[in-house]
């Protein structure tokens, strides 16, 4: 049983891809999670109008067991941790405990989202980085250190890459794009006013916009392409942690997507690149 995932969020996350009764259960428990808490299993199914049957399906489809394992994790997501840093960590942790603590609710939270993935979607995202003329990646605040990573990753696979965290360039870029380029805003809310706008500008100027952030979300609204990740962080509140990781973790996906679209001929190019980098170190003792 994964108790380290914020269920709340994952049920939000969630709460469109439910079924007309699941969907039920999920209202009853966001309206007021801490009443939810305390409702047996059948105050519960009579709340949302449902069986009991039904309850339990909801509980497995969120991987507990049954309803007492879901109310335990509820109940922690409820924990306010530190605000500010994380809602994982208590402000008397020893270092043992929140070290523990961060490692595995990002291990959580990396297993949360490979299970939401879309291969199709991917798959897209794939051919059209692939085919490209140019690529620019847009992040800000903590994504903009994401975007920077992803520069690092394409600009190997002989695409003409670029990433930018100034809002005014991501702009200018934007309304100067042509079709046949892609850009790839990374979002973790998708609710940026600016980076909304900057997608619409992508798409007018006949670009690709391929979307990295959560779905729904007015971001997601204006993308092309829309790669969706579980809102498993309320960065409102707390540092971007788990969030950040995710997307770097796409990033990669992306990148070696394309890397394995470009065949085994292209390892001469990736073993030059390597190559260049033997002389600016020491031999490893």
């Amino acid at each position: 049983m994964d108790q380290s995932g914020n269920l709340l969020e994952e049920i939000r996350s969630r709460l469109e891809t439910l079924n007309k009764s699941e969907r039920k259960v999920a209202t009853v428990i966001l309206r007021d999670p801490k009443a939810a808490i305390r409702l047996t299993i059948t105050a519960l199914a009579q709340e949302a109008g449902v069986s009991e049957p039904t309850v339990n399906r909801f509980c497995r489809g969120f991987d507990e067991r049954g309803y007492p394992d879901f109310k335990l994790r509820l109940a922690q997501s409820l924990a306010e941790g530190m605000p500010y840093v994380t809602r994982n960590v208590e402000y008397d942790d020893t270092t043992e405990s929140y070290s523990e603590k961060i490692f595995s609710s990002t291990i959580a939270a990396l297993d949360t989202a490979r299970k939401s993935l879309q291969p199709n979607v991917i798959t897209r995202a794939v051919d059209h980085l692939s085919q490209a003329k140019q690529i620019f990646f847009f992040g800000l605040g903590a994504s903009a250190s994401v975007a920077a990573d992803a520069r690092h990753k394409f600009f190997r696979l002989n695409i003409p890459v670029m990433a930018y965290e100034d809002v005014l360039m991501q702009r200018m870029v934007a309304a100067g794009a042509h079709t046949g380029d892609v850009i790839v805003i990374i979002s973790y809310t998708g609710r940026t006013q600016e980076l909304v706008e900057i997608a619409a500008l992508g798409r007018e100027s006949g670009a690709t916009v391929i979307g990295i952030t959560h779905d729904p979300s007015p971001l997601a609204r204006e993308c092309s392409l829309l790669i969706s990740l579980p809102a498993q962080e309320d960065t409102d509140v707390y540092m971007p942690m788990t969030s950040r990781l995710i997307q770097l973790t796409m990033i990669d996906v992306l990148a070696t997507g394309v890397t394995l679209r470009r065949g085994i001929e292209f390892q001469r190019y990736l073993k030059r690149i390597k190559d260049s980098l033997i002389p600016t170190r020491y031999q490893s003792e």
